[in-house]
This record gives structure tokens, sequence and C-alpha cells, in this order.
């Protein structure tokens, strides 16, 4: 581990030359002061785009060194001679050039060219490139899209929009997570296919700090990711292909994204305070039997079993329970109502030299489950931009800091919604106490006295120092800083049971979580450039040492004095702790970038990356990955550049390399944890993992082909983009005979994963003209997912879970053959014709749950004030439906569709006969069934995802104040043919997302 010895020393030295630079270089926050004042008058005027005033725009005076930007009103003022040239110039509009000819005021109306988008500049992690000349596959959303949107996870915020991304929600529990895929799944390993994520030039680390025993009451663990407030982000970049990801080297085998945070601009103090209020509530309800339908499927199942008498246990039908009693328990335990509240404030401004932004948020989400359950999260994010009179030095500082509390129910109610037979007993008794009808109902509520609690609080810090030494020649560094902790308890008091079985507190449970995670990094770089007659080059190398350390206590308490003390582990009688650790992760690099673009029609990128990471053993912690790509600008080309049709034409191709080392730390060493256990006054030691010095990275390597057109002046941009990404070496669990005491030794298979597919996005501006404007984005992706070799497969334990040929998320069932009219009962192929159905044997039927594509249609319109954005997202996939989990019969309420089960002989019915759970049979054919291709059905999905409408309130009372008033909603409306609840959703026994509208205003001033 020698190898990554990395000095702190550098980040405390750099961060101290920060603090100097601070101090020597103190910011001038006066409005728009010019680099040079020599100017005989002064000019002012404002800026507007037709209906309102644009902030930013830059004034310059040609062939001069004299710029300044328009403020928040759209106003400026420059010293100017008057025969001086004006040029303006804004993002996304039409520069113009504008001469003073002795004027003292020049107001001007600017207007939006599509053709400029081509000008954009695009964040590619150490370099930024306009989109014209990009050669790697970069989607790209703004804070524009992110603002519209009523949401708390990043990921979120970039579902249905960004085409070969992938994304699926967790679940409706507040603070929960998403799942995210960036061109398919690349390793077998579950845990290794999480993408990178940079903030601010700062690695953010996506692994779990959740434990599955403490967030039982959601389908995945804490996601780390929530700390990132989409208030705070100015964009969002995701890279997908070689040419963008392998100067990310072993970090970018999952594709990369890059978050930038808002930045202040130039001008006069701007203050903005946004407050919004909605509610969520479940998006679909299953349709289930009614309590005659209910009690009348009960009967046939006892009648089938040749039961006569109910049992005492039976007192839904045994006549215990009323049985003309009616109970939506969907609607009474999934159909509260969540109230969510926000609110923001931001303060920015500065001279033309030094910018500052600071702004806060606080957030408040409750649930749809009975109870008091509050999800809490308050963030703060600051940022200052300066630059040095020559321009030569430039400082950039971001940082932010987030608090969460969150108390949820340590049970999610969505399965036991669905079970509980109709006629159930009420909740509460007379007395208004919970009601457990004499011990013979476990009363939902009551699972709601237990509790998880998440504090999570979440730091990050950003430097950037960049200096001009000569023109063309730039020297830089990058320097970060992450500090998390998440401390966790799930609370299980005794109270939780029925008062009948009389158990006391020295039952209660306390099982607790305490992770801590720091990091920081330190990121040297050197850039030139050179521009020839013809052509021009761009040169950069660069190093990273970065660093993180996590430690984790995980930790079970037994029995308490009172459930008053049970918040407190120490007081619990019994202890067990499940993991204590610390571990750190030590990684370095070298990379570089050389970029040549020859009379802006051809372009070659080449970027390489030496990578060095402490999770490999010697001789196997250093890899190479590189890429290039090329790109053709036929546009240019003399024959076509003044078409008046084809604005823009560009091809572009590329293959490189990257690597993974997602597989935790230590994995190739021979560890030990303490055994627990005590022999003659000693706590021993039991080994965990084995020693494997051939344990090296997984390589995935990636090809695309591209072209990008734009028409009638990039009115209408089509792109289209076939990749092929294989990824080899894969690092898995290898089994070994349990006579090693082992299950499994980590190492490096000789499977290959292939993802390939195509992409394609169409943007066209449909109507423009004066304070009207309707324009269109549509993404669709089409991919493939398979293994393509597994030597030994057919021989090894994963012989019943991979097929060559086919995706790695396949499932293995049975095939279901319908319900015999004779025996009633649902039957399933006998495949090798043995007479026995067993899942070895006959389990050979593939269905494949990849989705076959996805993508999203978004429309924006603008009429003057008037702003309406909505954007569609489908999917066309396999899900499983939702299945009890026992058959018809049993008490357990099911699908009211089962009233149409088989009764008699001959009976051609969809359902198999109901049965108590007595007939052995039946309930072994039921399991089958649902084993079985039945219950994968098409899942499917047209979503109005978002939705967005916004007005401008004119407040002329109020001079200088800007008002936007707002409605918002999320999983507004789905078509679907999917019955067994949201289609999106994974995980049918847990809560599913919730459909959110909000109503919001804000003031700018």
């Amino acid at each position: 581990m020698n190898n990554f010895s990395l000095n702190k020393g550098w980040l405390v030295l750099c961060y101290s030359l920060i603090l100097g630079l601070c101090l020597c270089h103190s910011p001038s926050f006066a409005q728009n002061v010019p680099l040079s004042t020599t100017s005989k008058q002064q000019v002012t005027g404002t800026i507007t785009d037709g209906t309102s005033p644009l902030t930013g725009v830059s004034i310059s005076v040609k062939g001069q060194q004299n710029t300044v930007v328009s403020d928040f009103d759209g106003k400026f003022t420059i010293a100017v001679s008057s025969n001086d040239i004006l040029i303006f110039t804004y993002m996304g509009f039409k520069t113009l050039a504008i001469p003073v000819a002795g004027r003292s005021t020049i107001n001007i109306k600017m207007q939006e060219d599509a053709t400029a988008l081509q000008e954009v500049k695009i964040n590619a992690g150490y370099y930024s490139v306009k989109e014209s000349e990009r050669t790697g596959s970069i989607a790209k959303i703004t804070s524009k899209d992110i603002e519209k949107q009523p949401v708390t996870n990043v990921l979120a915020t970039m579902q249905g929009r960004m085409a070969g991304v992938d994304i699926t929600q967790d679940g409706g529990t507040p603070g929960g997570g998403f799942q995210i895929k960036i061109r398919g799944l690349n390793s077998l390993r579950e845990n290794g296919n999480e993408p990178l994520y940079i903030i601010d030039g700062v690695p953010y680390s996506s692994e779990s700090v959740g434990y599955s025993n403490i967030t039982s009451g959601m389908p995945t663990p804490t996601s780390p990711l929530n700390s990132i407030n989409p208030s705070d982000i100015e964009s969002i970049e995701v890279l997908k292909d070689a040419d963008a990801t392998a100067i990310y080297g072993s970090r970018g085998a999952n594709g990369v994204v890059l978050i930038t945070t808002k930045k202040g601009q130039a001008g006069k103090t701007k203050t903005t305070v946004s407050a919004s209020s909605g509610v969520g509530k479940v998006t679909k309800m299953l349709d289930l039997m009614d309590t005659q339908q209910y009690l009348e499927m009960r009967r046939q199942g006892f009648v089938n079993d040749g039961i006569t008498t109910y049992p005492d246990s039976a007192y839904d039908i045994n006549g215990t329970w009323d049985q003309n009693r009616y109970t939506d328990w969907q609607k009474e335990l999934l159909g509260g109502t969540a109230v969510i509240n926000n609110l923001q404030t931001s303060i920015s401004g500065g001279s033309a030299l030094t910018q500052y932004l600071l702004s806060g948020t606080y957030r408040t989400e409750t649930t749809v489950l009975p109870g008091d359950f509050e999800y809490d999260k308050g963030a703060v994010h600051f940022s200052m931009n300066h630059f040095s009179e020559d321009k030569k030095f430039k400082l950039l500082f971001s940082s932010g800091y987030t608090v969460q509390d969150n108390l949820q129910a340590a049970t999610d109610l969505t399965r036991t919604s669905r079970n509980l037979a109709p006629n159930a007993p009420a909740l509460y008794d007379a007395n208004g106490n919970l009601n457990f009808e004499n011990g013979t109902f476990q009363n939902p509520l009551a699972a709601l006295r237990g509790i998880t609690t998440a504090k999570t609080n979440d730091g990050m810090a950003n430097t950037v120092l960049t200096y001009q030494i000569i023109p063309n020649l730039e020297l830089k560094a990058n320097l970060g800083f992450t500090d998390l902790k998440n401390s966790e308890q799930r609370i299980l008091p005794s109270t939780m049971y029925d008062p009948i079985y009389q158990l006391g507190s020295d039952n209660s449970l306390l099982y607790s979580n305490l992770t801590m995670r720091q990091s920081w990094i330190v990121e040297p770089q050197l850039r030139w450039t050179h521009n020839f007659e013809t052509s021009k080059i761009d040169v950069l190398i660069g190093g990273t040492a970065q660093q993180q350390r996590s430690s984790r206590l995980y930790q079970l308490g037994i029995g308490f004095s009172s459930n008053s003390l049970i918040h407190d582990m120490a007081s619990a009688t019994t202890k067990y702790i499940f993991a204590s650790d610390e571990t750190i992760y030590k990684y370095q690099a070298f990379f570089g970038r050389i970029n040549y673009n020859w009379n802006q029609k051809y372009i070659l990128n080449l970027t390489g990356r030496r990578d060095g990471s402490s999770r490999f053993g010697p001789g196997k912690q250093f890899a190479t990955f590189g890429a290039v790509g090329a790109a053709w600008l036929f546009s240019n080309e003399n024959f076509l550049k003044d078409s008046p049709v084809l604005s823009f034409g560009k091809l572009r191709a590329s293959y490189g390399s990257s690597g993974n080392d997602q597989i935790g730390d230590y994995q190739f060493l021979n560890t030990y944890a303490s055994s627990g256990l005590n022999y003659q006054g000693m706590i021993g030691l039991e080994p965990t993992r084995l020693y494997n010095p051939d344990f090296s990275w997984e390589t995935s390597r990636k090809f695309e082909a591209a072209i990008e057109t734009g028409f009638l002046k990039d009115r209408i941009f089509f792109t289209a983009a076939w990749y092929r990404n294989k990824s080899s070496n894969q690092l898995v669990g290898i089994p070994l005979p349990g006579t090693t005491g082992f299950s499994a030794i980590n190492a490096n298979l000789d499977a290959t994963v292939q993802n390939s597919g195509v992409e394609f996005t169409l943007r066209t501006v449909n109507f423009d003209s004066k304070g009207s404007k309707w324009s269109t984005n549509f993404n669709i992706s089409v991919s493939r997912n398979k293994l393509i070799s597994f030597p030994g497969l057919e021989g090894s334990t994963y012989s019943n879970r991979y097929v060559i040929g086919e995706s790695t998320s396949i499932v293995k069932v049975y095939h279901y053959t319908g319900v015999n009219p004779q025996t009633g009962l649902y039957e399933v192929e006998d495949v090798n014709g043995d007479g026995i159905i067993t899942s070895l044997g006959d389990k050979k039927t593939i269905a494949d749950l990849t989705p076959k594509y996805f993508g999203g249609l978004q429309n924006q319109f603008q009429y003057k004030n008037w702003q309406l954005d909505f954007l569609f997202q489908f999917v066309k996939q396999q899900n499983y439906d939702y299945s009890p989990n026992v058959p018809g019969g049993s008490p357990i309420n099911q699908y009211s569709d089962m009233v149409n089960a088989w009764q008699q002989w001959g009976d051609i019915k969809p359902f198999q006969m109901n049965t108590s759970g007595q007939n052995g049979d039946a309930v072994n054919a039921y399991y089958n069934y649902v084993d079985s291709d039945a219950t994968i059905v098409d899942g499917s999905y047209i979503r109005l995802k978002n939705i967005s409408l916004s007005y401008d309130l004119p407040l002329q009372i109020l001079k200088g104040v800007n008002c936007k008033l707002s409605l918002q909603g999320q999983n507004v409306l789905t078509f679907t043919p999917y019955k067994g609840g949201d289609p999106e959703f994974k995980y049918t026994g847990y809560l599913q997302p919730l459909r959110v509208y909000t109503a919001g205003v804000q003031l700018t001033f």
C-alpha cells in the first residue's frame, strides 16, 4: 500500500494559499465596474428579449478590453467614445454590433438564435467544449428544466429527459432513492454499476450509507444523493461514451454524472425568495375483492378442501368478525395526503471582477401513512468567483452543507393494506384506543409504533485556482473535500404487539447504524492552447490524488428496563455488533488530453489515464485506459457552407476503454473479524475473506458512431447514435467447495457482458414569433444487454441465473400452460418430461426484464408572460405482477378478478380452485404459478411525468420587483395495461411513487 501514501499536507497548503489570496484580493461589489474608464461619455440602456429584461448580457467595446454585464433589470452603464461600436452577446441569442454614434441611451431587443445553441459550452469534466465541436456523447439538462419539477432527489430531475439514461424511483417514502443505468448494466455485480458523480469537480460517493436491517421500511437503503439540493444546480451533464468518460479512467466505466452548482452574476445585488406548498397521493390502488366476494372465496376454499367446520382461528368467516363490515384498507392505510412545503432564498451579485451567491433551502415532507412521520431537509450553498484585474488569476470557490432528518415508520404497510380481510375490525375501539379485538386482530397501526430515524449531515467544499503563466498556458489546481455523517436507528418497542401477549420492555429492540465518510482530492492541471493559421490545438495534462476514509458501526440492542430508554444503546440488556470497521480507499492517477481542430472541419480528440487503486493487490494496482474520438463537421465544407436547408452537420465516432474498481476495500486480502464468542475468557477471531493476489480491474471497451444534423438554422435538430460496449474480466464471487470454509472467493471471471443500442434525439422550434414560442424535445433509446461469453457456465452455480446470448437481467421461470379443467389446478410445463416439476429441470423459460426502449417527449410553450412545460415519459418493458404470498381461499385479500376461480370439474377458468391452505397440491400449484411466466406481464406505460405552468405577474406598483406564480405536477397521469400498481415501481410490497401537485410563488428584487 506504500504506493498510495498521499500527503495531506498538500491539501492544507492549498487551502492556506486560498485564504491568503482571499485576504490579498478583497472583492469589490460595485455594479458594472469596467476594465477601462478612459472613455469620454457614459452610455446607459436596457436589454430585453421583447417581453422581459435579460440579466447577464455581456456588453463590450469592439477592439477594447472594456466589458460590463447587464444587471437584474437588464440595465447597463458603460464608458465609451462617440465613435465606438458596442457588441452585445448572450448565450442562445444573436450577437449584435451597435454603433454608439454619439448617443447616451441605447435600448436593445435581442432575438433568440437556435443556431447559437451549437456555441454553448458543454461541461466535459476536466475541460469544456463547444456543443458543435464535441467528439463524445454528452447529454445535458439545465436549471430551467430542474426548477420546474417538485422533487428532492437530483436523479428525479433527469427522468425521461436524456437518451440512454434509464432512471427508476425506489418508492414513495420521503427521502427514498432512485436507480440509474447509463447505457445498461456492465457488471455482473449488482453494486458494480453505479456511475461516477462529480459535483463542481469533486467526486461524490454514491455508496449506500444505510443498512438493510435499519431501513426495512424502504426497498433500498438510504440514498446519499438526497444530500444534493436540486434547487442549487445550474446544469447536469451525463458523459456516456469512451471519448467522454475515458479521461476519468476506472471511475468512468458506468458513465459520469457532472453536476454544476449555481454561481453569482455581476450586477447589483439580487434577492430571490421562493415558496411552494403541495400535496402527494398514491398514484394507483389495486382492484381488490369487497367483503362478499372475499367471504365467498373463503367459503369455496374450505369446501374444496373438504372442511365443513370453520376453525377457531378463521375469525373472518366463523362469525367472530362482522361479516357485513367493509373497509377499503388501501384507502385507510395508504390513502392519506402527504404535505410538502419548500422555502428557498438566495442573494447574488458582484462586480466584473468578483461575483457571489448565497442560498438557503428548507423542505418538509410528510407521508401518506397514518401518523406523524416527516422528512425535513435544510441546505445552504455559497459560491464566489474572483478575477484579478489583469485576468491572469482566477479563484472559484463553492461549498454546500445539507442536514436531513427523516422520521418514518419502521414497517411499510403497503402489503398489509392489500392483504387484510375487508371485514377486519375497526382500528380503534370505543375509547379511542388501538383495537386488537380481544386478541383476534393484529392491528396494523400498532406496527407504526416502530419507527426509523435517519439523520444525515453532509458538507462539501471545492476550490479551483487558475493562473495564466503566459498567453495560452494555464496552470490550474482543483481541491475538494467532503464530509458525511449518517446516524440511523430502527426502534421496535414491545408496545407494537397485542397487549394480550404481555410483552414488556425487555422484548424491545433497537438497531443502530453510524456511518462516517470523509474524502479529499487534489488535482493539479496544466493546459496549453495554440491557434495556427488554419487549425488549433488544446493540450491538457494533470494528476489526481484522492483519499476516502469510511467508518461504520452497526449494532443491535435487546431488552430495556423501560421503553423510554429505548433510544439509548447503552441501556440495552444485550448488545450485538454486526459490523465495526474503518476502511481507507486511496486513488491516484495521471491523465491527459490532446484535441486538434483543423479548419473547423476535422477534430481529433485523444484522452488517456493511468490509474492506481488501493483496492487491488501488489502488481495489480495500476492500469491504463484511453480513448480516441473524431468528428467531421461536414456542414462547414464549401459545398454545404451556404446551404439554405442544412445549417449544421457532424459525423463523430469514438473508441476506448475504461475500468471499474467498485468492489469495496480490502477484497483481495485475508481478513478477520471478531467472532463475538467468548472462549476461556477471550474473544476470538474468525476469517472472513480469502487472499487473492490476482484480483484485478474490470475493463469496459466502448465504441460509438453518431450523426448530428441541424436544418433551417437549427430549428430542427436531429441526432442518431449507435453504441456497443463490452465489459470483461468480471469481478465476481467464484463459488468454493464447503470444505474450504468459504462459500466463494472474489476473483476475475473471464466473462463478457455486452450493451448495444441506438439513441435518437429530436429538437424542434415549431413556432417563434413576437412574444410566442413553441419548442419540442424528443428522445428514445433502444438497448440490448446480453452475456456473450462465460466459460464453464453450465457447470457453475451461475447456470440457473445466466444464459449465453441473453440479458444479465433475465429470470428463469416455469412456462405456464393454464388451469387444468379436471383438477382445477394451475399447471406448468414439464420440460424434461420426467413427470416431476422441479426448478432445476423445468425452469427453462426466459423472461427479460430489461426495458426494450424508453424515452420522453417534452413540449415548451411561451406566450407573453405565460409558460407551459410538460413531459411525457414512456417505457416498453415487462414487470412482475402483484402476487399475494398465499393462494386464493387463504385469509388474504385477492384481485377482484379472482371471483372467476375454478369451482367444478370441466370449468374453463383463468384461476385455479380456492383452498384454505390444507390442499397441498393446490398450494404447490400456486407457488409454481407464481414462479412462472404467468406473473410476468406487460409493464409498459406512458406517463405525464411533469407539468409546469407559470405566469410572470407584472407588479407596476412595486418597481424593481418581479413576481412569478407557478403550478407544478409530478407523476400526474399514467396510461398502462399494468394492474399491479405503479408500472415504474419494481418492489410490489413497498409504497409506490406518489402523484405530487404544488403551487408556488417567486419574488425577485
